[in-house]
């Protein structure tokens, strides 16, 4: 082609296999607690089961963000999401595509920041600070799982993979 430079050709050659790659859906979380230890919980208005703040990333939104993007919407609460606590890749079910799934650290609240919290978003109905069984009773049982390897990640400063 007349006019078209190397660097033309292989940008063109690369964009076209990107949009043929896979995508992945992805969802993150945040494990935040209050001084007590207790650990916030929000209850969607679109499915049964309470869950942890956060949500699903948006096009080309790195996870931390999406977390803090997600909770800023939802609970108007500003935190910095810290290390990565637990990372899963769940399977295709149901309608539903794979994705993966982070947990991140999002700390301990003060009280003034616990008391701050209100609900800004019509996704969520309520929110809580329970304590681990509690919050192990009122989510779904594969996020219950997650929580409590999260929880345990946090206390051993690891970090969780699973598939």
């Amino acid at each position: 082609m007349a006019g078209v430079t190397d660097d033309e050709e292989r940008y063109a050659y690369l964009a076209e296999g990107n949009a043929k790659q896979a995508r992945k859906r992805v969802a993150a979380d945040l494990l935040i607690r209050d001084e007590a230890g207790r650990i916030l919980l929000v209850n969607p208005t679109y499915k049964e089961d309470w869950d942890l703040p956060g949500g699903m990333a948006e096009s080309n939104e790195p996870p931390r963000k999406a977390s803090e993007r997600e909770l800023a919407e939802e609970l108007g609460l500003a935190v910095a999401a810290g290390r990565i606590l637990v990372l899963d890749w769940v399977g295709p079910h149901g309608p539903w595509d794979d994705q993966l799934v982070f947990i991140f650290d999002g700390g301990t609240l003060r009280p003034e920041q616990a008391a701050a919290i209100q609900i800004s978003d019509p996704e969520i109905s309520e929110f809580a600070f329970v304590e681990l069984v509690e919050a192990r009773a009122r989510l779904r049982p594969d996020m219950a799982q997650r929580l409590t390897r999260a929880y345990d990640a946090l206390a051993t400063g690891t970090m969780d993979y699973s598939e």
